[in-house]
């Protein structure tokens, strides 16, 4: 159980609905603890692809998710030393994580890793489940939506400017760079519709999976975003947070 002592935002939604860069500034503005739960089961992805894990291999892919320890740090992520940001944020990563959590046996051995972020002075939790499964009595819970289009015109902007910062160099890639493979992934993926499409597909598989389905704690607050900035999203969360008397006014 979380200690119900340590302050906790959840900010739940679907993929794309800019909930990743709410929480981290969330947490920069408040100084908490900053837990991204997909890039969890986006490490156990791309650790299971490292070492021959089939994605169908359920029993191995839970005996990895129990022993993965992955540390934030703004934008990047770190497993056992290693930057995997840029692995983590491929799409084809983000579609191998979505099949991967939809077994019940690895997102509850992932349970106990993700309540073990709830530390002082406080934490920022950022997934799908935060508020229905693992920290249902934080005092305030968010759900971030925005329309398809609009997250697949956010995520094409973020891959092509991942494929730019990470591209071919004279047909050769570096320690930090993509493989190939994945920047034509990139080259193909570059249209809109294929995106929607993709979008789309990925919500209705997460809320309609057994387990943990995707879907707003019923004493969330929703939050559409399709036509606001992060600035005035960041100000309706943190009025919220000031409102619910768990900080001080003057923050």
């Amino acid at each position: 159980m979380t200690d119900s002592r340590v302050k906790v935002i959840c900010v739940d939604g679907p993929s794309g609905s800019g909930k990743g860069t709410l929480a981290r500034n969330l947490a920069e503005k408040l100084g908490y603890w900053y837990l991204d739960s997909g890039a969890l089961y986006r490490i156990v992805a791309v650790v299971a692809k490292q070492r021959d894990i089939a994605l169908d291999d359920v029993e191995g892919l839970a005996k990895l998710a129990g022993n993965i320890r992955a540390l934030f740090k703004g934008d990047k992520v770190f497993h056992e030393g290693k930057d995997l940001s840029p692995e983590i944020r491929l799409e084809t990563t983000a579609e191998m994580a979505s099949r991967i959590a939809a077994y019940p046996e690895v997102r509850e051995a992932l349970e106990g890793t993700q309540r073990a972020y709830a530390e002082e002075p406080g934490l920022i939790a950022d997934g799908r489940d935060m508020g229905t499964q693992i920290f249902p009595d934080a005092p305030l819970k968010i759900f971030l939506t925005a329309s398809a289009e609009e997250r697949a015109l956010r995520r094409m902007k973020q891959l092509n400017e991942l494929a730019e910062k990470n591209g071919e160099v004279d047909g050769q890639t570096g320690d930090n760079q993509l493989k190939n493979k994945d920047l034509n992934h990139f080259k193909s993926s570059d249209s809109l519709r294929a995106l929607v499409k993709d979008i789309q597909a990925r919500d209705e598989r997460d809320r309609n999976r057994e387990t943990s389905p995707l879907r707003p704690a019923e004493d969330a607050v929703e939050i559409d975003c399709t036509s606001m900035s992060i600035d005035e999203v960041l100000d309706q969360v943190l009025l919220l947070w000031n409102k619910s008397g768990e900080v001080a006014s003057e923050v």
